[in-house]
C-alpha cells in the first residue's frame, strides 16, 4: 500500500467509508497482531489487543502523520500490551493462587495419616472417655450437658474427663512418634 492509498484509505474510514475500514484492517491488521505475539499472547489476547488498537484509530479522527499509520499501529498495539500484562500481574487468577495448604498432596497424605493415629488414639480409650470424645469430634460438637445426659454422669465430671481423655491421647500419639507442634 502506497502513502497516497493509505492517506485516502484513512480519510475516507474517518468520513464513514465502511469499505475503507474494511480495507485498513484486512491490510495492516497484521501489524498489531504481530505485536500482541511478539508479547506471547494467546490467539483470544491478541485478537483484543488488535481490536482495541482499531478502536483507538477509529476514535483518534485524526494524525499528524497519516503515511505512518503502521507505526503508529504498532506503538499503539504495544501500548494495548503493556497494559494488559500491567493489569494481569494485578489480577491472582483462580487456579494460579497459591495453594491451598489442605490440597497439596503431601499435605493430604500426612494429614490422613494424622487422622488415622488420632481414631487408632481415641479407639484404644476406656469407654466413658471413648464415647465423650467421639461426642466432641461431631460437627457441631455436643456441649457439655448433651454429653453428661448421654454418659449418664454429672455435667461437672465432663470436663476432667475430657481432660483425662486428651492426656491419655497426647501418650499414645507421642509415644507413637506424633509430634503435635
Amino acid at each position: 500500500m502506497t502513502d497516497f492509498e493509505l492517506i485516502d484509505l484513512l480519510a475516507r474510514a474517518w468520513r464513514g467509508d465502511e469499505s475503507a475500514w474494511c480495507a485498513l484492517v484486512r491490510g495492516l491488521s497484521v501489524v498489531a497482531l504481530r505485536v500482541a505475539r511478539a508479547h506471547h499472547l494467546g490467539e483470544a489476547d491478541a485478537s483484543d489487543v488488535c481490536q482495541n488498537t482499531w478502536v483507538s484509530l477509529a476514535q483518534l479522527r485524526t494524525l499528524r502523520e497519516p503515511s505512518r499509520l503502521p507505526a503508529w499501529l504498532a506503538t499503539t498495539a504495544r501500548r494495548q500490551v503493556l497494559r494488559m500484562l500491567e493489569s494481569r500481574r494485578r489480577e491472582i487468577p483462580a487456579d494460579c493462587e497459591a495453594p491451598d495448604e489442605r490440597t497439596v498432596p503431601e499435605r493430604l497424605v500426612l494429614t490422613a495419616e494424622r487422622d488415622a493415629l488420632v481414631h487408632r488414639a481415641v479407639a484404644e480409650l476406656p469407654g466413658v472417655q471413648r464415647n465423650l470424645v467421639e461426642m466432641l469430634l461431631h460437627d457441631p460438637p455436643a456441649s457439655h450437658a448433651e454429653i453428661a445426659a448421654a454418659l449418664g454422669i454429672s455435667v461437672g465430671s465432663v470436663g476432667p474427663i475430657r481432660r483425662r481423655a486428651l492426656d491419655r491421647m497426647r501418650r499414645y500419639l507421642e509415644a507413637r512418634g506424633y509430634d503435635h507442634a
